[in-house]
């Protein structure tokens, strides 16, 4: 059974408990206007959420521009030296990789049926759980 008739089934036996001792007629559905008033009244709830944290997400984003804007006004110091930081070691990392390449090349010369095999396993592997996670909305567009 699904939710929405296990809720309307509920909502139908309190409706009906409520209103033994009543004496107006109630319109025929009026169960499932009540029932999708409720529904609505969730999903504007849910829709104030989403709406919320997308407006923190952007305060977030302008108050930490403005710190970077203020301290790299006033400490140009301070953040040159930081950046300088940051590119030396990007530069090193950089170095440290084009000196591996040709031991990369031998390897992979020696073992190419191995890394093909592996390659293949681990795009299953990520495909899988892409579609774990996914489901049915998994589409290429």
């Amino acid at each position: 059974m699904s939710i929405d008739k296990l809720s309307q089934d509920r909502f139908d036996e309190m409706l009906r408990q409520t209103l033994k001792g009543h004496s107006e007629p109630v319109p025929a559905d009026f169960t499932n206007r009540m029932l999708r008033q409720i529904i609505e009244a969730q999903e504007r709830k849910i829709l104030a959420r989403v709406v919320l944290q997308e407006r923190l997400a952007l305060a977030g984003c302008i108050i930490f521009s403005g710190i970077v804007i203020v301290a790299a006004t006033v400490f140009p110091d301070i953040v040159a030296a930081v950046f300088r930081g940051i590119a030396t070691s990007v530069t090193q990392q950089g170095e440290a990789l084009t000196n591996r390449i040709p031991q990369t090349i031998r390897a992979f010369s020696s073992e190419w049926q191995f890394y093909t095999v592996l390659g293949g396993v681990l795009g299953f592997a990520i495909y899988s759980f892409v579609e774990l996670l996914l489901g049915n909305d998994l589409t290429i567009a």
